[in-house]
């Protein structure tokens, strides 16, 4: 595919503005390191809103979302459509929690929390775990992609791409630290928005889809439509509904949708100018991210179903792609080469700029937790500021290079997806509420955690997996492993809990009186400290009963706002009015719950 110069031109400005922008920032972000990884907790909530929603962009984002409705259908995104609800706990419970918490990083709240070498354990192995494995796993995921479009439409090679792209991204990364990741993902959001609906809007207009009447009532397009899965389906009601809206959003650790907060979000917030800031900005993402940005790629992974039915015709328009990286994903990226001069260079500049925000994200978190919480506890605790920032400029381009050599050996984006859901199966309930039960303790985390891991890696690496779980061969059918990791685990955690001592009467006082969390799950604690004479409550009303109501609203406001708007496409305009009544009485509700529980936000 040949680009223009229009097409150059509106890539190479993007990059000279993105460089710009980490130059600029970089003398600042260099001067401690709360600058460079959370600069100096000065920012408001839109700015670190609109962050949020570009990290999640991804170039990955689309190929797995084609890859869904292809392979399941419009319906298949639920796996994904309910972590909402960890999202908006996260908003109207966690936000203000991190908030007061003041620490550096999401470990750090571990030597808040629990006490002793096992808390010390558990912060220095989960930044290796988190920062660099997981890490490493999810931007690997995001090369991928970024080496399918690549191959797709500017027919390079994979090392050319991961060279190519990620150069630029560690370059302002590495010198514009936090601040840098935020002000250019603030330009990234409107690029990566600008790109996605112009092409969805392009491409379903193209004369071999016909426009969007022509879409909806071709064959094999209609059978993908549903929103809700087909419920005369066993297999597809547990799997692609009930396991995620039942389980998965609270059991399972992903990243960005940690249940409790955490990760990248959890950084954001903790960057955040105070708690009101943290909650505005986490709300926002949730709208941003579940309400308005679906409908684009969904329309392209539809309208690529007219054009490249199967994975075989995606080969016979491009057989330079090498077979291990053929599949269903690659549609998105096929369909983006039917774009004219112009628009394709803004599509072009909007996947690299989905790639940068989410490259970049990771790297400077992932890099917070090497240097906070492993080199910092463990290496050199006298470090100085000068040398936590440049150990933190060293590990960004460290991970983006491991992370690089990963990306070629991968193949499939929901393969990542999957696999990443399992790996954390079981873990999600323990950072719900670690917050607000007091008997919870570093072991408890600690089991959960390799618990996890071990029962993961065993049934996808060994011939116990398809033994148990293969649907019509297996002793259970498939939908049930995820089920079955969530409860060993759990069952591992909680007798974890019970056989190992509480932690210290001093670390529960000293985390409850600087958190507050509240609530009947310390009453205990605060009971006897009453009962020594010591105050460390300070009569603040318990608001987490007031923040589920909210919760249940929003996520009645953002799913009927999202599936609004696809009914509004599909032309049925019945459910699609009655959809959108219902998100306006919602929203009224929401705002009177939210002023009730923390008074006006702005």
């Amino acid at each position: 595919m040949e680009l223009s110069t229009l097409d150059y031109g509106f890539i190479i400005v993007f990059f000279s503005i993105v460089l710009g922008i980490g130059i600029y920032v970089s003398k600042k972000s260099g001067k401690d390191s709360s600058e460079f990884f959370l600069s100096g907790r000065t920012m408001p909530w839109w700015l670190l809103g609109l962050s949020m929603v570009a990290t999640t962009f991804s170039t990955d984002t689309p190929n797995l979302v084609t890859d869904i409705v292809r392979t399941n259908g419009v319906s298949g995104n639920w796996v994904w459509w309910a972590f909402l609800i960890t999202g908006l706990l996260t908003v109207f419970v966690y936000a203000k929690l991190w908030r007061r918490s003041n620490v550096n990083t999401d470990l750090e709240f571990y030597e808040m929390r629990y006490g002793g070498k096992p808390a010390s354990f558990l912060r220095k192995f989960r930044a290796v775990y988190l920062g660099a494995l997981f890490n490493i796993i999810t931007m690997a995921s995001v090369t991928l992609a970024a080496i399918k479009i690549g191959g797709i439409m500017l027919d390079l090679e994979p090392w050319e791409t991961v060279v190519g792209a990620g150069l630029i991204t560690v370059t302002f990364s590495a010198l514009g630290g936090f601040k840098g990741v935020v002000y250019t993902d603030f330009l990234l959001f409107f690029v990566a928005m600008s790109g996605a609906i112009g092409a969805a809007y392009y491409l379903v207009n193209i004369p071999e889809v016909g426009g969007i009447d022509a879409l909806m009532a071709h064959d094999i397009v209609k059978t993908k439509l549903d929103i809700l899965p087909d419920f005369s389906s066993k297999n597809a009601l547990i799997m692609l509904f009930i396991i995620p809206l039942a389980v998965q959003w609270w059991s399972s650790w992903y990243p960005g949708a940690e249940p409790g907060g955490g990760g990248y979000i959890a950084q954001r917030m903790l960057a955040s100018k105070n708690e009101n800031h943290a909650i505005g900005a986490t709300f926002f993402f949730n709208i941003m991210h579940y309400a308005l940005r679906p409908w684009p790629w969904i329309l392209v992974a539809l309208a690529s179903l007219v054009v490249f039915p199967d994975v075989a015709s995606i080969q016979e328009a491009f057989p330079n792609i090498a077979e291990s990286k053929l599949g269903q994903d690659l549609a998105y990226s096929a369909m983006l080469t039917k774009l004219p001069s112009g628009l394709l260079g803004v599509v072009l500049a909007s996947l690299i700029a989905a790639y940068m925000s989410t490259i970049s994200t990771q790297l400077n978190w992932g890099s917070s937790y090497i240097v906070f919480d492993f080199y910092k506890q463990q290496i050199n605790p006298k470090a100085t500021e000068k040398q936590m920032v440049a150990v933190g400029r060293i590990s960004t381009i460290l991970l983006m290079v491991l992370s690089a050599i990963l990306a070629l050996a991968l193949e499939n984006a929901l393969q990542i997806f999957e696999i990443l859901l399992t790996f954390g199966a079981g873990t999600g309930l323990i950072f719900i509420l670690r917050w607000f039960w007091w008997r919870i303790n570093a072991w408890s985390e600690i089991a959960a955690m390799f618990a996890s891991g071990v029962i993961s890696i065993v049934l996808k690496t060994t011939s116990l997996g398809p033994f148990l779980f293969a649907e019509g061969t297996g002793v259970f059918p498939d939908w049930s492993e995820y089920l079955f990791v969530v409860l060993i685990t759990t069952v591992i955690w909680l007798a974890a809990t019970y056989l190992t001592q509480p932690e210290s009467k001093e670390t529960l006082r000293s985390f409850y009186k600087k958190i507050q969390p509240g609530g009947p799950g310390w009453a205990k604690v605060v009971n006897e400290a009453n009962a020594d004479g010591v105050q460390i409550a300070n009569n603040e009303k318990w608001s987490v009963p007031q923040g589920i109501t909210a919760m249940l609203l929003g996520c009645v406001l953002i799913y009927s706002i999202m599936f609004s708007t696809g009914y509004w496409i599909y032309g049925r305009t019945t459910q699609a009015l009655i959809l959108t009544i219902i998100a306006a009485v919602s929203a009224f509700l929401l705002i009177k719950a939210w002023n009730r529980m923390k008074g006006n936000l702005l």
